[in-house]
């Protein structure tokens, strides 16, 4: 099994600042213009400068442009000494295509947040096992108009804080009851299995793992939960956390197959978290310290998850 080479210290990007510029990238899928614009206004009204590339709105079928559009979009926005966060607009599908074509010496010498998720767990993925780098498994472009208030606070809050508070969700669903620690991992459901056997494949040994999708039927759930556990993608994890698994059926079928599959282990399973293609998405800091603890229902985080200047 491949196993990530692990960094004793985790790089992290700085801290937004109200005024700072926010630049927008399309490392997958097209998107509806209505939501765009939508999103585009939500940023600006939080006190944030929106810088949108030339043709960013490429259309290649189902791609946000061809893949080398993509790339040299998402280079570009690094490069740019003004932008100081990068945020995805959608996902969808794409990001995969990329990941051998990304300058990661790039990101590594000038750190700075990136946000997404779905299809952007693959980028999660290749930047964190190429350079380190916390990045933020969170709400996009297009879906800021979509979320509730909680999620929307604690997007800004958190990239301008640098910190990443306690999660308590009232919907919260103890599986299995129990704490634990470790760093946090995961993502896309069928994105992290597209990743496995790559070269750009984060193990999740010794971390809390979290799972969301959406549009896929419970049976196709448990072949993938059932492939990675075949291929030990599960061995010696900390914890399992479930987001929103969005018309996907009948979570309780998602649930119960979980619970078979982890029945010979003993540590905390939490289902029906806020993180995923629902209205409630927290955003989280990945690769940083988390701890679960089911007598509180709280996820809560060690330390900064950005640099404070």
């Amino acid at each position: 099994m491949q196993e990530t080479v692990e960094r004793q210290t985790a790089l992290y990007p700085p801290a937004l600042r109200r005024g700072d510029t926010i630049g927008l990238v399309a490392p997958a899928g097209a998107w509806p213009e209505e939501e765009f614009v939508r999103g585009v206004r939500i940023i600006s009204e939080h006190g944030f400068k929106v810088k949108i590339a030339p043709n960013l709105a490429a259309r290649q079928n189902y791609l946000a442009g061809p893949d080398r559009h993509r790339t040299d979009l998402l280079h570009a926005m690094w490069r740019d000494p003004e932008v100081k966060a990068v945020v995805a607009v959608r996902g969808g599908y794409g990001s995969l295509r990329i990941l051998p074509a990304i300058d990661y010496r790039l990101i590594e010498e000038c750190p700075k947040i990136l946000v997404g998720f779905s299809d952007i767990t693959a980028l999660h993925s290749a930047i964190s096992r190429e350079t380190g780098m916390v990045t933020f498994h969170g709400p996009m472009v297009t879906t800021l108009g979509k979320i509730d208030a909680d999620s929307l606070f604690s997007f800004f809050e958190t990239l301008t804080r640098g910190v990443c508070g306690p999660i308590a969700p009232r919907s919260l669903e103890v599986l299995r009851d129990g704490r634990a620690s470790g760093r946090l991992a995961g993502g896309n459901l069928t994105t992290a299995l597209h990743l496995v056997a790559t070269p750009y494949e984060v193990g999740w040994r010794d971390r809390i793992v979290f799972l969301e999708d959406i549009g896929e039927a419970p049976y196709r759930i448990d072949r993938m939960l059932t492939h990675l556990q075949l291929a030990g993608r599960f061995a010696g994890i900390r914890g399992l956390i479930l987001g929103s698994f969005t018309n996907c059926g009948d979570q309780e079928l998602i649930w119960a197959r979980v619970m078979e599959i982890f029945s010979t282990e003993n540590f905390p399973i939490w289902a029906n978290f806020p993180i995923g293609h629902g209205q409630q998405n927290r955003i989280v800091p990945l690769s940083t310290e988390a701890a679960m603890d089911s007598a509180t229902g709280q996820l809560t985080f060690a330390g900064p998850c950005c640099r404070i200047s």
